[in-house]
């Protein structure tokens, strides 16, 4: 029997349900990125790289501050001490931001250590890439003046270098710096750090040659 048009119009509607309620399974066994970052405390998921990333910049950053700190009481140039109050002012706010990345992922957060990253298990910190030795960090506190500025510099350009070495790492692991502080927080280090590097060999080419001076 030919069906009427009521009873095709009754089974259209009866398709239409039964597609959308297959839809909605399919929907429900695939959860979207921002489901998946709910369930997951409301953060995208992380990666190892990250972690190592994130704890170990705050030691190095810790170091930086160290260094720069030492300016007004060794005798700096009024440049060298600018560029240092810049560099304490700005990596003292982004160890604040690493520690709450870390800490708002419930991870462990470690102190700023400008010795060094200590992780568990190890008896000495760990040296981050282009992190001072303590034999660096002894002569460049024993300096002053000129010297202090040429060694400063010298040590703080390989200081930054370490760190786009770190950034290079991160972003050369498989699935890191998805998390988009992740990605952004190291974008900008490999962007500042570069253009402060192209400074700082310019400050040291304009400091007077001492063996020249004698």
């Amino acid at each position: 029997m030919p069906l009427s048009p009521a009873m095709l119009r009754h089974s259209s509607v009866l398709f239409l349900i039964l597609f959308a309620a297959l839809a909605g399974v399919g929907q429900a066994q695939s959860p979207t990125p921002a489901e998946k970052s709910r369930a997951d405390g409301g953060h995208p998921p992380v990666t190892g790289a990250d972690i190592a990333f994130m704890s170990g910049m705050i030691a190095h950053h810790a170091q930086a501050v160290l260094m720069a700190g030492w300016a007004p009481s060794h005798g700096a140039s009024p440049s060298v001490r600018t560029l240092c109050e810049r560099i304490v002012v700005a990596q003292r706010d982004e160890i604040t931001f690493m520690q709450g990345w870390l800490r708002d992922r419930k991870l462990p957060v470690p102190e700023p250590d400008p010795r060094g990253h200590q992780m568990a298990g190890m008896d000495h910190p760990k040296l981050m890439p282009g992190m001072l030795s303590p034999e660096q960090m002894a002569q460049l506190d024993q300096s002053r003046g000129a010297e202090f500025d040429r060694l400063f510099l010298t040590f703080m350009i390989q200081h930054h270098q370490g760190a786009l070495t770190m950034v290079e790492q991160l972003m050369g692991s498989p699935g890191a710096a998805q998390d988009e502080w992740v990605f952004k927080f190291a974008s900008d280090v490999n962007a500042d750090q570069t253009t402060e590097i192209d400074r700082m060999y310019e400050m040291l080419a304009s400091i007077p040659d001492r063996d020249k001076d004698s």
